[in-house]
């Protein structure tokens, strides 16, 4: 349980000394607090700035219990690692019994005194219940996944005096964490571990394809050391279904690793518990492909991981440059070209990197003057191309070389209105192509294997509602859904799970929102390994355009500028590449640190391959 910080709040006369030159803060354990009164929010220090590690104070002689209360949840607002001096405002026995590490419940404002939070009759002098309460935003579970939440949250605590010291413990309370909104996105981090699709392998070696799992850590509690343990735990719930690990189960770390962090030569050495003889070479380069892509996430130039064993003999060491071709990774596939439809509705091109605005017709009938195109989805090698024509009726496929014919629709809509039909396609790194059919007398979801493959309709258990857009992944694994009920629409994020055999066929379950407070999404991209830009808008809100996690969770990037208009929008996993968006301008582009830029005023539906 913490408070909520705010950066407004007002500064309380502290016991705490801070420390600033050295980057610390001390938080007053024994701040004052009202022991009667209405509803209230309990107070917390200043937000301070990222790099400030904030510790806490234990509670002072003769504290009551408002203060108690108080000194307690200031010290779980701090980065104490195993949270000693928030065990100090409780009894004995209740320090041994709580587990902190079972659940975080994220609050829009710290959490508020409910009763008086005082002794009650005289027979209850040594005895005092306080209710915490607030409105829930999300929860965080043991495994650190994110999960948006919403309703009230109601929790109580129990406070004795102890008979002999008369000192005020806290000596009954739940599991967990609660903190304010504010509080949460100064401790956390969401950082992205890394498994293999199942069952899923692509390129001529027949390289494994990496998908991220995002989780939340304590951001200034030795992070990398958090990252690889929960690594080496598995996957989350939700994706479990559709990843594999390397990782032989019951592998940990040594006994008593902490401190991870890349030395001088910017290397990585993480000691394991498995011995030599269990681990194939194959094998222990996608165990530091699994770990090299993981800390990245926290260390951008780290250059390798060294594996060792339990005699402290190496297992095996990877470079950055071995694990981008031991693996398929998304954000490391920089795409050739940026593609969109002219003002013939042909399919045309530019390269990345061109910071001119000529875009040229591709090769093939997709770049010919005929049929007039609505949409367009290149596939993840640029060999490729599938668009939609005829208002949306007909889905075609064809070869982005010279010379050919564009052949018939591969996949056809009865839909009356444009707006019914057809989505815009969109291609896995697996070269399966992804559509979903808006007609809402028969909304479907399918997928053609290779791109050629007869059309397979995908089954959508958990779906309330109907889907609007579509975009899979690059891993295969994930599809993010636009889908309307009663006038509103959500963005979801499914699993993809795969024929294992049982001839159930192809599905999309857990169904979960990542971004809750949007109802208008006008335009999805995957825009990294486990985050889409969106184009949308919340309850009486404008339109904006914002980057969500997968998992629900806010992110620190800022926005991209703003940008009125905007009716498609193109990403690509690999950061780097400059956003695009078709507005009210035409194809405009954002290159980094400058502002958009307009392209072709005549272009519509831009794209990157995927």
């Amino acid at each position: 349980m913490a408070a909520d910080r705010t950066g407004g709040a007002r500064r309380r006369p502290g016991r705490g000394a801070a420390c600033t030159a050295l980057g610390v803060v001390l938080l007053a354990g024994c701040a004052s607090m009202p022991d009667n009164g209405d509803l209230r929010d309990v107070e917390s220090t200043p937000r301070q700035e990222t790099g400030v590690r904030v510790f806490a104070m234990p509670p002072a002689d003769g504290a009551g219990p408002g203060e108690i209360m108080q000194g307690f949840l200031e010290a779980l607002t701090s980065d104490d690692p195993e949270y000693d001096t928030a065990r100090k405002y409780l009894s004995p026995d209740a320090a041994n019994a709580w587990r902190p590490e079972r659940s975080t419940t994220v609050l829009v404002n710290g959490p508020s005194l409910e009763t008086d939070c005082r002794p009650g009759g005289r027979e209850e002098t040594n005895s005092v219940t306080c209710v915490l309460a607030g409105t829930k935003v999300a929860t965080v579970d043991d495994q650190q996944a994110y999960q948006p939440a919403a309703g009230p949250y109601r929790k109580k605590l129990h406070l004795t005096k102890n008979p002999k010291s008369g000192q005020w413990r806290i000596d009954g309370l739940p599991d967990g964490v609660v903190m304010g909104k504010s509080d949460f996105q100064r401790n956390y981090t969401s950082v992205d571990k890394y498994y293999f699709a199942s069952n899923t392998a692509v390129g001529a070696g027949g390289e494994p394809v990496t998908v991220a799992d995002p989780v939340v850590v304590r951001s200034k509690v030795d992070a990398m050391t958090q990252m690889v343990r929960s690594l080496l735990t598995g996957p989350t719930t939700w994706l479990e279904p559709v990843v594999r690990s390397s990782f032989p189960t019951g592998t940990a770390l040594q006994k008593d690793v902490s401190g991870l962090a890349p030395d001088d030569q910017n290397k990585v050495t993480v000691p394991l518990n498995l011995k030599a003889s269990r681990v194939a070479a194959s094998k222990c380069t996608e165990m530091a492909t699994q770990v090299l892509f993981t800390l990245r996430n926290l260390a951008p130039t780290l250059q390798s991981v060294e594996l060792q064993g339990a005699g402290g003999d190496r297992l095996c060491e990877l470079t950055g440059e071995r694990a981008e071709s031991a693996a398929w990774h998304g954000s490391a596939k920089r795409p050739e070209y940026l593609y969109f439809l002219d003002g013939k509705h042909r399919v045309v091109r530019m390269p990345t990197g061109s910071t001119g605005t000529g875009a040229v017709p591709v090769p093939g009938p997709l770049g010919e003057t005929g049929k007039v195109l609505q949409s367009v989805a290149v596939s993840r090698d640029e060999r490729t191309a599938a668009g939609v024509a005829d208002q949306g009726r007909s889905l075609y496929v064809a070869s982005l070389a010279s010379g050919g014919s564009l052949g018939d629709a591969v996949v056809t809509s009865a839909g009356t209105k444009p707006a019914d039909r057809l989505t815009t396609p969109s291609w896995d790194a697996r070269g399966d192509l992804w559509v979903a059919d808006r007609d809402p007398h028969r909304a479907r979801v399918f997928v053609l294997e290779q791109g050629v493959a007869d059309p397979e309709q995908v089954a959508v258990p958990d779906l309330s509602g109907q889907i609007k857009d579509a975009r899979v992944a690059a891993d295969g694994a994930r599809i993010a859904l636009v889908v309307e009920k009663d006038g509103k629409q959500s963005l979801l994020i499914g699993r993809i799970q795969r024929d294992d055999g049982t001839g159930q066929g192809i599905s999309v379950d857990g169904l979960r929102p990542a971004a809750p407070d949007l109802e208008e999404v006008s335009a999805i991209s995957w825009a990294g390994d486990s985050r889409l830009l969106v184009v949308g808008q919340e309850q009486g809100g404008v339109q904006q355009m914002r980057y969500v996690q997968v998992d629900g969770s806010t992110l620190d990037a800022p926005a991209p500028g703003a940008l009125t208009g905007v009716k498609a929008v193109a990403a690509s996993e690999d950061e780097r590449v400059p956003l695009v968006a078709y507005s009210e301008d035409g194809i405009v582009r954002l290159p980094s640190g400058a502002q958009w830029q307009k392209i072709d005023k005549d272009g519509t539906a831009p794209v990157y391959p995927g």
